[in-house]
This record gives structure tokens, sequence and C-alpha cells, in this order.
């Protein structure tokens, strides 16, 4: 039966638009989008609503709405503030430690459990590694203080003991961020590997039969079949990391500072929760949200279009 006998056999007089069609086709799946879609919405697109408090007088009293504008006062008062270039350097070092110190760890350890074969051994490695992430960084704390605290830590204690003199980690400003990096890779490098590992699980296997036939080892393989394979999944994390690279671990850093080390390792991020939260000055830590904003989204911009002019995937 043709399109038109179809068409005249409804009354309808014209077909339903193929959006209407293809809705109704994968409905269910639009379903289960539902309660992602609906999440976003009210945890991430309403509250930029709040926005507006960067450019006003925030008053918690009155509100929103009967707070008095002030335009870019509070984006002058943050640039001005002889703090600003203090903090954005220790947030920019500490980020950048991150991406440079962190990401190869990650995959690293993802190309040696690759090539472990045999089972329960990759099992019991997997496991040891991934178990650091699920602690709490107030417990990551607490086990560097038993260490490392001050005239009591396990060694220090075993440094004066032994006449060796005294340990100066979590108060010398000179090793606060590889303090930071250091006890970051610890914890993150098992998990963080299993996006590599996903990766790995997808390159194709007929890759590694060819290379073997044109003679190619291990190494070779490793370098012309593996890498290419997780080249994609390796700069996409990168540009998401640049995207937030203003955001240097909030929660490890404010558990970590203490006024000792505050040249090097206070951020943005623990400046705004003293501005905001102990002081109720709300304005001035939303303008340097929206400044933090603005940079990452930049940065995502620039680094998925250099990925790509270098031949990546980039993210769209």
């Amino acid at each position: 039966m043709s399109e038109a006998a179809v068409t005249a056999g409804t009354g309808a007089g014209r077909t339903k638009p193929k959006w209407s069609r293809t809705f109704w086709r994968y409905r269910w799946l639009y379903f289960f989008m539902l309660p992602g879609i609906i999440y976003y919405i009210v945890y991430h697109y309403v509250p930029m609503f709040g926005l507006v408090v960067a450019f006003q007088d925030y008053n918690l009293m009155k509100g929103i709405s009967g707070s008095p504008w002030v335009g870019l006062d509070n984006f002058r008062e943050v640039f001005n503030s002889p703090d600003f270039p203090v903090l954005m350097k220790n947030t920019v070092l500490i980020s950048l430690y991150r991406i440079v110190f962190n990401m190869l760890p990650d995959l690293l350890l993802a190309l040696m459990l690759n090539e472990i074969r045999v089972r329960w051994f990759k099992k019991t490695i997997q496991t040891l590694t991934y178990g650091p992430h699920f602690i709490s960084w107030i417990i990551v704390y607490g086990i560097m203080f038993s260490f490392f605290a001050p005239g009591s830590g396990l060694v220090t204690t075993f440094f004066r003991d032994m006449g060796w003199g005294s340990v100066d980690v979590l108060t010398n400003s000179d090793l606060f961020r590889s303090l930071l990096v250091s006890t970051d890779i610890w914890k993150s490098t098992g998990y963080g590997a299993i996006i590599y590992l996903a990766a790995l699980a997808g390159i194709n296997g007929e890759q590694y039969e060819a290379a073997a036939m044109d003679g190619a080892g291990r190494w070779r393989q490793l370098w012309h079949v593996t890498l290419p394979g997780v080249r994609d999944v390796f700069m996409l994390l990168v540009i998401l990391r640049l995207g937030s690279i203003l955001d240097a671990g909030f929660e490890q850093v404010y558990i970590f500072l203490n006024v000792r080390v505050y040249d090097t390792g206070d951020i943005l991020d623990t400046w705004i929760f003293r501005r905001g939260i102990e002081q109720m000055d709300f304005s001035v830590p939303a303008a340097v949200g929206v400044f933090k904003s603005v940079i990452g989204f930049t940065l995502v911009l620039g680094a998925n279009k250099l990925a790509k002019r270098f031949g990546g995937s980039g993210i769209w």
C-alpha cells in the first residue's frame, strides 16, 4: 500500500512530522532520560539564577529581589585585592601539578594492569589500588598527621630519636604542594585507571595480531597500538581538567591547610569559603565564582580546538 493511500485512509491529510515519529519510537528511552534531565535542571541550571548576586550588594535578609545593584564593583574589589595574585598563583600551580603528575600514574597503572595475565593477581592489585579512593580526605589527613605531626608523629619521633634532626612536612610551605600532589596520587590513581582500562578493552584485538605478524614485540605493540588507542581518552581528560583548572581541590586543600602554609597553599576556593561562610559576605565570592566559570569555559573551548587541530576528537 502506498504512502498516499495510508494518508488518505487516516483522514489526516498529511503524515506525522518526522520528529514526532522519532519521539514516539524512542519514547521509553526519553522516559528513562527524564530523571537525569530533571536533576540537571533543578540542581545545575536553576541555581544559575543566583549569579545575579555577583552584581549586587547582597543582603541575606533582603534577598535577591531587595538587594541593591552595584554593577562590577564586586569584581573590582576582587581584582584589586592584594591577596588575589597570590591566590591565583597558588590555584593555578596546584591545578597544573595535579594535571601533569596525576594523569600519567593513572595511565601507567592501567597499562600495567592490562599486561597482567594472572587473573587473581590482577584483581588483587585492582582492589588494593582502588581502595584509597573511598577514603575521605579527613582520614587521609589523619594518617599523615599520625606519621608527620610536629613533635609527636611516628616519623618525626623516629628521626628525633635517631639523632637525624626534625622533620617538618605538614607545616613546611616549601613541601605543601608536593604533599597535596603525592597524597592525591595515592588516593586517586587506582580509580582514575578505570577509564583507561575501559579504553584499552575497546581496542580491537586484530590490531595486536597484525602487529605481531609484522614482527612487533610487546614494546612496539604498546607504542603503535595501545597508546594510540587511548590517545583520544587522554586528550578528553586533559580538556576536562583544564576546564576546572581554577578548582584546585577545595576539600583536600582546606583540610591540609594551616596558617604556616598560606603563602603557598591558600587558593581561591578556601578564600571564598572564609569570605562567604565565615564573614557572611556572599557577593564577592559570587563574583569569584563567575570569574572561575568564564575562565574554565574559555579554556575548555581553546583546549578542544587545539586537540582537534592535532588530530584528536575533542569533546564535540
